[in-house]
């Protein structure tokens, strides 16, 4: 049994996303959790390109009826992708994060997955999956905290929404996760982040329309979480609202000393020492612990600023503003999925 979920991690680790191994294998007892031994020994097989049941089949020493009936089985339950339907069905191996892990802890709000999860990302898992580089979530900034000729498209929550269909609020599965350990140190709505795709689909539980999606988003913004998306400039399919404290790539920054757990938005924040009234109000709404007081003063620790504007739209005084980096510093994100899996692989050297 525990051959096929060795397997099965090492096939996650060959994923752009990652799924290193750890010294005390727990990542083996979460995989235990998702998939029965002959699904782990099924899906161990798979890769990242898409392929017919058939050929998984061949591979995974299973008749094609069976493999065609636990794939789309597995699929249903977001632990596989799927491409097509019916007889065109094709099948990818999906990552553990972004992806399988986010899917089972909200079908099934398991405390042990949770506590196995928790082990595994603090034993060595976060700092293996969140240190290479394209990261893979960015942050967007604020609506209202920079100005309008500054913005590019990808940066643009209100423009990455408007080009999606089928927007709905799902639980942030972060939230979810402190909640089943009994940790959680926010009073953050728990369903707060939002899926969406490029196409129709049918309405759901939680589906809003655009005009409810743009004032969800304004509400996120107003009571202090940050925008963050898949790190591509075209193809997001959702935007998450992190608060540091529950959200597993935010504290890479805030507790396991990952620097570019996320990719930083392409402004930083500046606190005007003479406009500033020493309220604190931005280093509350700060949830990566970059703006302190100093000498009576809020002064922003530059590097660790991720660029999201929570401190300019939240400042009454208007001394906290988000300036342009220089072009110097900017890093714009993989064109798509696929190029974002290309540069990920090279940075891991797998490719």
């Amino acid at each position: 049994m525990d051959d096929a979920y060795a397997r099965l991690a090492a096939a996650l680790d060959r994923l752009a996303n990652g799924f290193p191994r750890t010294t005390s294998g727990v990542e083996l007892q979460v995989l235990g959790k998702m998939f029965s031994p002959e699904e782990a020994g099924l899906a161990a097989v798979l890769t990242a390109t898409p392929e017919p049941a058939a050929a998984i089949a061949g591979r995974a020493d299973l008749g094609v009826d069976r493999a065609a009936g636990l794939l789309a089985e597995l699929a249903e339950r977001g632990l596989l992708w799927q491409l097509d339907k019916g007889e065109a069905a094709r099948y990818r191996l999906a990552p553990f994060i972004v992806g399988s892990y986010e899917e089972h802890m909200l079908a099934t709000k398991d405390p042990e997955y949770a506590r196995l999860v928790e082990e595994y990302l603090t034993g060595g898992g976060a700092a293996a999956i969140m240190s290479p580089q394209p990261a893979i979530h960015r942050v967007v900034p604020a609506r209202g905290a920079i100005k309008s000729e500054w913005i590019l498209p990808y940066e643009d929550a209100r423009a990455i929404l408007l080009g999606a269909h089928s927007v709905r609020i799902v639980d942030c599965v972060c939230r979810l996760e402190q909640d089943q350990l009994g940790r959680r140190r926010c009073d953050f709505p728990l369903a707060s982040c939002m899926w969406f795709s490029s196409s129709e689909a049918a309405a759901a539980e939680g589906t809003l329309s655009s005009t409810q999606a743009l004032a969800f988003l304004d509400e996120v913004e107003e009571i202090g979480l940050v925008h963050t998306v898949s790190n591509v400039m075209q193809g997001a399919g959702y935007i998450c609202n992190c608060c540091g404290c529950c959200c597993g790539l935010l504290r890479g920054i805030t507790e396991w000393g990952i620097e570019h757990s996320v990719a930083q938005a392409d402004y930083y924040a500046a606190i005007d020492a003479d406009a500033c009234t020493a309220c604190g109000t931005c280093s509350d709404r700060c949830q990566v612990g970059a703006i302190a007081e100093h000498e009576g003063v809020y002064v922003v620790d530059r590097p660790r600023c991720i660029g999201c504007g929570l401190c300019a739209t939240g400042c009454t005084a208007g001394a906290a503003e988000l300036h342009p980096k220089a072009e110097d510093e900017i890093v714009a994100p993989p064109a798509d999925f696929a190029a974002w899996q290309r540069a990920r692989l090279q940075s891991r050297g797998l490719l």
